[in-house]
């Protein structure tokens, strides 16, 4: 699809950069998702010229990310991708609390036929902060928007521009809070201009794949049930079999290392495979992914981290035929 100049599109979902706190040097007693997103816009200058044009915005939820939902989810990805759809719309930016914001984007990665940038802004101070970091990290995002031949699902913060396969929250509380890991950045934005250090990022399958995804997300209101464990020392497999008697459809595990559990999990575990739970193994470990081994009966992560295995393995299961429709 050709596209012109067009005009960029913020949707606000709440988050810390639209909180407030009683005191200006309060930067975690704050309650998240308290300012419109359109007052958001108002509190920053020159952001309709980094829009290159026409700057909206619309609010979608006012939440802080940890109450994150699948309503919510159905609702952004479906609004995005109408946005998408559109030759007017240059770019979408979505503002999002930190907490989840990697799962967010690896939703909207795994459904959209993103030709043009969706950008996650956020903050690590709220808008009442003395010097807040949302201001900044929202006009970073919008410049992206705005950047000829951008494209694909992508996270800005503290002037860093990440993809949606690799970006993660690694910090509680510090500015810089967010990482790609090993596979590094995106690339950068300095000083109003991105300077790239990679490609953009590749979708996520064919149109026709994306598109059959984002219609199941549509037409389900209840979504399958896939619950995350960790592997530790002591574990056992009891938490799995109550899982399994209490109707989950999927567990994801947070291995040890190279996807090992301990024994007593690992036999829960293939019970519950043979059961019919599906079953993905990830790894507790910030860097690297699961290596499989031979003889390896339960499937692997493709290197996701368990949040975005667990994402992914969703939407695997709302396609099937006793989930869709």
């Amino acid at each position: 699809m050709q596209v012109g100049t067009g005009k960029i599109v913020v949707l606000g979902t709440g988050g810390t950069i639209a909180g407030t706190a009683a005191e200006a040097g309060d930067n975690i007693g704050y309650k998240a998702g308290q300012v419109g997103i359109s007052e958001l816009l108002d509190a920053i200058p020159g952001l309709a010229q980094a829009a290159g044009g026409r700057i909206e915005a619309e609010q979608i939820a006012q939440i802080d990310s940890k109450d994150m939902d699948f309503a919510v989810w159905r609702q952004l990805g479906l609004r995005c991708a109408q946005l998408l759809a559109d030759a007017d719309v240059r770019g979408i930016v979505v503002t999002h609390g930190t907490d989840t914001l990697e799962e967010t984007a690896w939703f909207l990665h795994s459904v959209l036929s993103a030709d043009r940038p969706v950008v996650l802004a956020s903050a690590m101070r709220p808008a009442s902060a003395m010097s807040p970091d949302g201001p900044q990290n929202l006009l970073d995002a919008v410049t992206v928007a705005a950047t000829a031949g951008a494209r694909g699902v992508l996270a800005v913060a503290a002037g860093t521009i990440h993809g949606a396969r690799h970006v993660q929250k690694v910090h509680p509380y510090q500015l810089d809070a967010f990482s790609s890991g090993e596979a590094g950045p995106v690339g950068w934005v300095e000083e109003g201009a991105v300077r790239l250090t990679s490609g953009w990022p590749e979708p996520l399958g064919s149109p026709a794949s994306l598109q059959a995804r984002l219609k199941s997300v549509a037409d389900t209101l209840l979504w399958p049930r896939v619950e995350i464990l960790m592997n530790h020392a002591g574990a056992d497999g009891r938490i799995v079999d109550l899982l399994v008697r209490d109707g989950a459809d999927g567990i994801v595990v947070a291995a040890t290392g190279n996807g090992t559990v301990h024994q007593s999990l690992g036999d829960a575990l293939q019970r519950a495979h043979a059961s019919g739970v599906d079953v993905r193994i990830s790894t507790r470990c910030h860097k690297g992914q699961v290596l499989p081994k031979p003889g390896d009966v339960l499937p692997h992560s493709q290197g996701l981290s368990p949040v975005k295995a667990r994402i992914s393995l969703l939407l695997e299961l709302l396609a099937r035929p006793r989930h869709g429709g």
